[in-house]
């Protein structure tokens, strides 16, 4: 049996509206990673990008002996905990953190 394929050449014009642009998925990841350099969070920002509230991010994240040994910046982490009663504040290194969440995001989902 001699399969057979009929193509249909369609040609289409897109705009895109003025102040948008077309970007490889690629480029637009790097460009988010790369906006991320430098950058450091308070708790208000780590709650926003994981859309829970600190007592839940500092119960199943920071506070997880496993976790808190990565990222305590003692160990060379991405994460300032602060000494309590001295009212120091959180401080998250924003790329080394969002890499975190990416990284363990089941095993900090998990039940």
């Amino acid at each position: 049996m001699i399969d057979t394929y009929k193509s249909l050449e369609v040609k289409s014009v897109f705009q895109i509206p003025d102040g948008m642009v077309l970007v490889a998925e690629a480029e637009l990841y790097q460009l988010e990673e790369s906006s991320l350099l430098g950058k450091t969070w308070t708790m208000k920002d780590l709650e926003k990008r994981v859309q829970r509230q600190s007592k839940w991010i500092k119960e199943n994240i920071l506070e997880k002996p496993l976790f808190k040994k990565y990222l305590d910046v003692e160990n060379g982490g991405c994460v300032f905990y602060p000494t309590p009663g001295t009212g120091e504040k959180w401080s998250f290194q924003a790329k080394g953190m969002a890499d975190f969440l990416d990284q363990h995001f089941s095993e900090i989902y998990s039940r």
